[in-house]
């Protein structure tokens, strides 16, 4: 099926939206050198940024005299795309605000497709990515395993959490018991949780203490009242619990890094909280499932897909129980997935 063409008006509409869009970068960028050069300008100072609002940035110093005090700040020009966690240095401005000349490397990076399809950074330096699974709905190892390779990909420790645990009764706790030992065995924290009778919370403040921390999960699982508790005071919407369909709806929050009550910082933010496999590779895949790991490269055949290939490493393992089935079955289909362009 041919491409519809654009009418001359369609084109001009495009071109002038375009060319706004241009004008209004270089606006931007002349006003940020502009306030850079200006003479009220103090020292470079250290900083993290807090929020993104539109063409400012949030910045909240990490060095005296400005430790602890937010403020909205311009950016140099040439910075490339800023987010949520990255560490910079600004200047001062003597009546308010402020300029972001500098950005220090990232340790990690998190990303999401943009509406082209481009992947954008959405936070930066996070320590550990907390996969939060629930009883209700109920966890299933494919999709646990998904959230644990996305997050093996961007070199981010995951840990899993297990919530709503008062939930747990003699029906699901052996299916739960024997699920989580997998993830256990293979070197993954677990930590369980309940906001109802607040069972396991003291765990879960004690990992989140001097780390910066997000949560990702499918809708449901009760991310938001988790957050909600762990930032008493701050207005995080609750997706409720379908009782009909035992699914959640999705919640929304502006992307920001908060700072917890009893320690530690947490990054939230709508692409964050839907995190999922972008872009993957099969190689990537591959070495997303880490018991793999020891054995990639030692098939007999180079191009070896490990799905029945003779002298495959994998499937040697798989047979010696190095691998668990359940594990093998989900590297599959998340396989197919990539291949159908349907990964997350």
């Amino acid at each position: 099926m041919s491409k519809r063409k654009l009418t001359k008006q369609q084109t001009w509409r495009i071109e002038r939206i375009q060319k706004e869009r241009i004008e209004r970068t270089q606006k931007r960028n002349e006003r940020a050198e502009e306030a850079l050069q200006s003479s009220d300008l103090g020292p470079e100072t250290s900083g993290i940024i807090l929020s993104h609002f539109g063409t400012q940035v949030e910045v909240e110093g990490t060095q005296e005299p400005f430790i602890g005090v937010a403020t909205r700040c311009n950016l140099r020009a040439n910075l490339g795309q800023l987010v949520t966690g990255d560490k910079v240095i600004w200047r001062a401005k003597q009546n308010e605000g402020g300029v972001v000349v500098a950005t220090t490397p990232r340790a990690t990076s998190l990303s999401r497709p943009d509406m082209h399809g481009r992947l954008k950074p959405v936070a930066a330096n996070i320590d550990h990515i907390v996969i939060v699974i629930a009883v209700e709905p109920e966890a299933h190892a494919n999709l646990i395993d998904r959230y644990l390779v996305a997050a093996e990909t961007v070199g981010i420790p995951p840990v899993i959490l297990l919530n709503k645990s008062d939930l747990i009764n003699e029906s699901n706790k052996a299916g739960l018991d024997s699920l989580m030992s997998t993830y256990e065995n293979l070197g993954y924290q677990i930590i369980r949780t309940s906001i109802s009778n607040q069972a396991g919370m003291e765990s879960l403040y004690d990992f989140m203490q001097n780390k910066t921390s997000v949560f990702v999960g499918q809708s449901g699982v009760g991310k938001s009242s988790l957050i909600s508790t762990l930032l008493p005071g701050v207005d995080i919407t609750v997706g409720e619990l379908s009782q009909k369909r035992k699914k959640g709806v999705h919640t929304t929050t502006a992307a920001r890094l908060f700072h917890m009550p009893k320690g530690g910082d947490l990054i939230d933010s709508p692409g964050i909280r839907e995190f999922g496999l972008w872009h993957i590779s099969e190689e990537e895949l591959l070495n997303g499932f880490i018991e793999f790991r020891p054995h990639i490269g030692y098939c007999r055949f180079r191009d070896c897909a490990h799905e029945k290939e003779p002298g495959c490493a994998i499937l040697e393992a798989l047979e010696k129980g190095e691998i668990e089935q359940h594990r093998f079955e989900s590297y599959l289909r998340i396989k197919q997935s990539i291949r159908d362009n349907n990964a997350f």
